[in-house]
């Protein structure tokens, strides 16, 4: 088989055509580098250049070798490189999976700023997202309010201002800020418990002894807010869903100020260096965006 370091020396020594310099480009002993090269004549059982005293040429075979050789050198230096590459976590695939409210700013913004990894996304419940990460299918998760999930690490990724969005004629609509209390009277639309058991009980409990009615949907990405477009309910979401807002709603913020936790998730143990790579990024993100 074709051994690397000696192809590496040939090539070396065709391109100065003298073995002085190539010796010394090579950082051998030049004794050392023409044993090299007559064992890899040896090797490959042929003549690759014919020696005269001061000089030689190469033969047929050593021109076709020196040819492809190169090429050869090329792509082994470019796959160590991306080798090496996966090992410090700057190559890889990252499979990331969020919630239907991170759909709307906080994952895009996110893995905008990791461009130099190769990363799919998938819009997920919570319960999907934590059996896909101990299970394998994905590597991080964007999450409001997750539960403790024996197997899972997470870290804080956003301190997220909540609001209320509400039809821009509603009496609430002109108000600098909105106290809870004011939502008594209000239908607050929510997904059910289910898909997010912690962001369901974190909007209850910041609701205090406001018992309001609920008009429950299912999770899906509604940039439209259907429900509250069509003035059946109210909902408490985050600021960051004002960028999907249609003309006739608007999102007014809660008195207190109001904060919910949007954290990254992933497995506690066998993360590829990508992922770890991603996380770290991922963190200095929210750092210079302010998150938290």
């Amino acid at each position: 088989m074709l051994e690397l370091r000696r192809l590496r020396y040939f090539v070396a020594v065709a391109e100065s055509r003298n073995f002085t310099r190539a010796a010394e480009r090579l950082h051998v002993a030049q004794p050392a580098l023409s044993r090299q090269l007559k064992l890899l004549e040896s090797e490959l059982g042929v003549e690759l250049m014919r020696r005269t005293t001061h000089t030689f040429e190469l033969t047929e075979a050593g021109e076709h070798l020196l040819e492809r050789g190169r090429e050869l050198l090329r792509e082994a230096d470019a796959l160590e490189a991306t080798l090496r590459g996966f090992g410090a976590g700057e190559a890889g695939r990252v499979a990331v999976a969020y919630g239907t409210s991170a759909a709307y700013d906080t994952a895009p913004r996110l893995l905008a700023a990791l461009g130099e990894l190769q990363i799919t996304t998938t819009v997920a419940s919570v319960a999907e997202i934590l059996d896909g990460l101990i299970g394998g299918t994905f590597d991080v998760g964007i999450v409001r309010c997750p539960p403790r999930f024996e197997g899972v690490e997470s870290w804080l990724l956003r301190r997220e201002p909540q609001g209320v969005l509400l039809r821009r004629e509603h009496p609430l609509a002109a108000r600098a800020e909105v106290d809870v209390a004011e939502l008594a009277e209000e239908t607050i639309l929510l997904h059910h418990r289910d898909a997010n058991p912690g962001h369901f009980d974190a909007v209850l409990a910041l609701l205090g002894d406001v018992e309001p009615r609920l008009e429950l949907r299912d999770v899906a990405v509604d940039f439209q807010h259907t429900p509250v477009l069509a003035g059946r309910a109210v909902a408490i979401v985050g600021e960051s869903a004002r960028i999907s807002v249609p003309p006739e709603l608007t999102w007014v913020p809660l008195r207190g100020p109001v904060t919910l936790e949007v954290r990254l998730l992933a497995r506690a143990l066998n993360r590829p260096p990508a992922v770890t790579r991603l996380l770290a990024r991922a963190q200095a993100v929210a750092d210079e965006l302010r998150w938290r």
